[in-house]
């Protein structure tokens, strides 16, 4: 039945590949699919740092109830992120810190909530990644309806069933299983470029450097007295 059902996730992303987009950061990730592929600004991490990487198991939820989140949580395999939809409301929490505890003990590699959640004292202490929308302490309900494996969308991000989850301090993207290799290629390449520019800025000719930039302001019309 739509709105209350239970999918089987039918393909995910290589664990070994998994592994590779682990060290890349989020930000060169998004510039090599073109920028447009994000979790909004909203979604910010709220424990106490590292990053998240792993394969998406989507729950969609309605606003305030986290019945299938717990479902989802006896169905997650290792290194599953846990993504948990539930409309941007930000009047209930979905998770706290027994169903965090549970899930991490179960391998889970953390959490991407479309919500509030709560116990953040103790979230802050770990470092185990949580990305959420807001934090209240008012408490959910667990009556339901709800999805588990199912296509979500959070903000523009399109994320389903299987997809790699990548999480850093700068915020999260997606990457779909088809087409992942190449985007792993580019982000790295593009990860090596800028580590090795990071070396040569400021040890350049500074007359030169400004003349380019000048002259690349001027192709686009800028004035530029003197």
């Amino acid at each position: 039945m739509v709105g209350f059902q239970i999918l089987t996730r039918r393909r995910k992303m290589a664990s070994d590949l998994v592994e590779k987009f682990r060290e890349i950061p989020v930000a060169n990730v998004s510039d090599v699919m073109n920028r447009i592929v994000a979790g909004g600004p909203r979604l910010r991490p709220y424990h106490g740092g590292g990053t998240l990487c792993g394969i998406a198991l989507t729950v969609r939820t309605r606003p305030g109830d986290n019945l299938m989140a717990h479902a989802a949580i006896t169905m997650a395999e290792p290194g599953d992120v846990i993504v948990l939809d539930g409309g941007g409301d930000l009047t209930n929490s979905l998770i706290g810190e027994r169903m965090m505890h549970h899930s991490r003990k179960r391998g889970v590699e953390g959490w991407v909530v479309n919500g509030s959640i709560r116990d953040l004292g103790w979230l802050r202490e770990t470092n185990f990644p949580v990305y959420a929308a807001g934090v209240t302490h008012r408490g959910p309900y667990k009556s339901g309806p709800g999805e588990i494996n199912v296509r979500v969308a959070i903000e523009g991000l399109v994320i389903e069933p299987g997809d790699l989850i990548l999480g850093d301090a700068d915020g999260l993207v997606s990457v779909p299983v088809d087409g992942a290799e190449e985007i792993f290629a580019k982000a790295q390449e593009k990860f090596q470029f800028e580590t090795e520019t990071f070396a040569a800025l400021g040890t350049t000719d500074q007359a030169a450097d400004r003349e380019k930039m000048f002259a690349s302001l001027r192709s686009m019309g800028c004035f530029i007295e003197g």
